[in-house]
């Protein structure tokens, strides 16, 4: 029985989701990334994750979008999501707040292994929450 947490990463920067991605299935989770808000919303349904980690500016639909359209529909309601975005103003965080996002995290505030950190509290490995910077 494969008990791998599902990981989505949507982050339409190639380059860091390249890095985000071989950091998570080293970490052991099924990680599988898309490039826009599109391909999101499908494989939230498809792929069915355990986590998103959503970034918030992309190509068609903005991650605040998917997250609305995520906790708006039934089979994707539940769905943990971390927004990882450079978007570091609080009227930012408080609209990804507002849309029922778990966690807001600012990515020049951060490093992976805090993501990774976080991306664990969510799905339940960790005892307690990591530390807020």
């Amino acid at each position: 029985m494969d008990t791998k947490k599902k990981i989505l990463l949507v982050e339409d920067d190639e380059a860091l989701a390249s890095v985000y991605k071989s950091r998570l299935n080293l970490e052991g989770f099924d990680t599988r990334g898309v490039f826009n808000g599109e391909d999101a919303l499908s494989a939230a349904m498809d792929f069915k994750p355990d986590l998103i980690l959503l970034d918030a500016m992309m190509p068609k639909i903005s991650g605040f979008d998917v997250l609305d359209i995520l906790r708006n529909t039934p089979e994707t309601a539940k769905i943990r999501v971390i927004m990882l975005t450079a978007l570091s103003q609080p009227k930012d965080k408080e609209r990804a707040e507002a849309l029922g996002v778990n966690d807001y995290l600012v990515k020049s505030q951060v490093v992976i292994g805090d993501v990774i950190e976080r991306v664990k509290f969510h799905l339940g490995m960790l005892a307690e929450k990591p530390l807020e910077r």
